[in-house]
């Protein structure tokens, strides 16, 4: 079988951490964390955002339905950075060791256009994609096939020609349905592994 001619990461787990419940940990405590989830919808907010609603107006005016959460509630707007972090170093350096080698490499992510211009400001590796699939731009999310079909449409690329990894099963199994190769994302070692058994990487490059 000849080599995949692009890889396509998701981003959130596979190159930044994108666990909120651990952010509100850090910063107002497990219980007053547990107490906010309870009252407030944060993640039906989050996926508002990813399926295209603006991203200051959405969480600001979902503080302004809830004053006595407003000031927590606000910083999933105001610390975005702080929320979807640290960046996950090892599956950024395998992107800019297969940019280095001239291998086509794309994100498809399921994010609010907004929320993903955000993010470009303070994640430095997303200048490295030659393509951005983000979900509130397409008007379909993950495993959608629609989503899948878009990428393919743009490309032009045969489905067996794509190498796509994700930490959601869901969606690494919809792109397998459509003919995708697919890496379900546990770890950058493992992605690096998978990348040199498809002969993108050698094993010095992936820094196994």
């Amino acid at each position: 079988m000849s080599q995949p001619q692009a890889v396509i990461f998701d981003i959130g787990n596979v190159l930044t951490r994108w666990q909120p419940e651990a952010f509100y940990d850090r910063v107002i405590g497990p219980e007053r964390r547990r107490a906010l989830f309870a009252a407030v919808d944060l993640l039906g907010m989050n996926q508002a955002l990813d399926g295209g609603a603006p991203f200051r107006e959405t969480v600001h005016g979902l503080a302004e339905r809830h004053p006595e959460w407003a000031a927590e509630i606000r910083f999933w707007h105001d610390r975005w950075a702080e929320l979807a972090s640290p960046h996950i170093e090892g599956s950024i350096a395998l992107l800019r060791a297969l940019k280095a080698k001239g291998v086509a490499v794309f994100a498809l992510t399921n994010s609010g256009a907004s929320v993903y211009d955000a993010a470009r400001q303070t994640q430095a590796f997303q200048a490295l994609f030659d393509r951005a699939y983000v979900s509130g731009k397409l008007g379909a999310m993950k495993p959608d096939a629609r989503i899948y079909e878009m990428v393919e449409a743009d490309c032009g690329l045969p489905p067996g020609d794509l190498l796509f990894t994700d930490d959601k099963a869901e969606n690494t199994e919809a792109a397998a349905a459509r003919g995708w190769r697919v890496h379900l994302f546990q770890g950058w070692q493992g992605l690096a592994a998978r990348l040199v058994a498809e002969g993108l990487l050698t094993t010095q490059e992936a820094v196994l």
